[in-house]
């Protein structure tokens, strides 16, 4: 009987909610119980793009302002974030390090956490699948990589000072719809804003609301050119801040292909205040562009791919925006040069800060050297703030 009252109780607010709509409006079941995450076709394609945004987090106090009156938010951006295991291989790299690091897998951000903290959001595009069982696709099973890690892993992220994970890159969909769906579920669960390419993050940080958005682009650039200049601005006319992630160009290139610049520029056209980028696994070279910053590969950054990576060279990319009366004011960036892992002889999966002048120095001069194949290389990379 109790189900049979809800149900009737359901289709009464539903006719009024209904009655309440001007002709031209659509009520679908959808829109009324704000359904936001679209689920994939069956056969694990996906369906024609839609984005919406995730759940805003609760508004922190309002901050006190600069001394010209602006709020400043300083956002830290890092590369690939793969952990757990390739189930095409058996190799067990990652369950032996955790198991010398007493199975604590905030091992893998105990060097750099300090900085994560400090700031007020930072970005992670993290790289893989998180769930607790899996079934390979058919269109997946000849593929050499495919990541998965224990959703219980998505811990690492809020406990270290991790606020946002972009998830749209060429292993989100390694285990066909059940495998994206588990990793939101995942990440919703543990706290953190996502975004991939049907839902933007939304986070407010000092009461300003960041958008983040998140597209992969493997022969897809010719869709891509029209929909992310559509989606920024609409993302724009919404959010103080715009920030957009790309999964884009070729592995191991140390600079970007002419279509990862074009599409670059069209987004900055539209309206973003930043474009950061991954999937090469190696560092590209930043370019300032309008007054805005395309950081056209963040490289790896916690990568259990491979125990030993022939450049296991990377580095955090940190900005400050100040807006006053809504107008961004400037933008200033500085970069961390770090080394995926805390060892020289190995991948131990815990970036570290680089110390010594020398390996510091090789950083900035392998991004300015490879600033030459871009039209706006940036002037300097600062190690500090201006």
């Amino acid at each position: 009987m109790r189900k049979i009252l809800i149900l009737l109780l359901a289709a009464v607010l539903l006719c009024s909610l209904m009655v309440f709509a001007s002709a031209d409006e659509e009520i679908t079941i959808e829109g009324l119980f704000n359904l936001q995450t679209p689920t994939l076709n069956p056969d694990g394609s996906t369906p024609a793009p839609r984005i919406t945004a995730t759940p805003v987090p609760a508004s922190t106090p309002t901050p006190k302002p600069e001394a010209d009156g602006s709020i400043m938010l300083t956002i830290s951006a890092v590369g690939d974030v793969t952990i757990g295991r390739n189930v095409q291989s058996s190799s067990t790299i990652f369950a032996k390090e955790m198991a010398r690091q007493n199975n604590d897998i905030n091992f893998i951000f105990r060097n750099v956490k300090n900085i994560f903290e400090a700031d007020d959001i930072t970005i992670v595009n993290f790289e893989g699948v998180l769930a607790d069982s899996y079934s390979v696709p058919s269109n997946k099973k000849g593929n050499s990589f495919l990541f998965i890690a224990p959703t219980d892993y998505a811990s690492v992220l809020p406990d270290n000072g991790v606020e946002i994970a972009t998830i749209e890159n060429n292993h989100i969909d390694d285990f066909g719809t059940n495998g994206r769906q588990n990793t939101r579920d995942a990440l919703s669960a543990a706290g953190v804003t996502w975004a991939d390419e049907y839902n933007m993050a939304v986070y407010d940080a000092k009461g300003l609301k960041v958008a983040v958005l998140s597209y992969k682009t493997f022969d897809y650039y010719d869709t891509l050119y029209n929909k992310v200049p559509q989606e920024v601005a609409a993302a724009k006319e919404l959010y103080d801040l715009v920030i957009v992630a790309f999964h884009w160009g070729a592995e191991k290139d140390y600079y970007p292909n002419a279509n990862q610049k074009k599409l670059g520029h069209l987004t900055i056209d539209a309206g973003a205040d930043l474009v950061i980028g991954h999937h090469s696994h190696r560092m590209n070279p930043i370019e300032e562009y309008k007054g805005k910053y395309i950081v056209y590969s963040l490289g790896n950054f916690s990568f259990a791919g491979n125990n030993k990576p022939d450049d296991m060279a990377t580095f955090i990319f940190q900005t400050r925006f100040k807006i006053k009366n809504g107008e961004i004011t400037s933008n200033t960036f500085r970069i961390i040069p770090c080394r995926i892992s805390s060892k020289t002889d190995y991948n131990d999966f815990a970036p570290t800060p680089y110390t010594e002048n020398k390996t510091i120095n090789s950083v900035v001069a392998t991004l300015t050297k490879n600033g030459s194949h871009i039209s706006n290389p940036v002037s300097s990379y600062n190690l500090d703030w201006e």
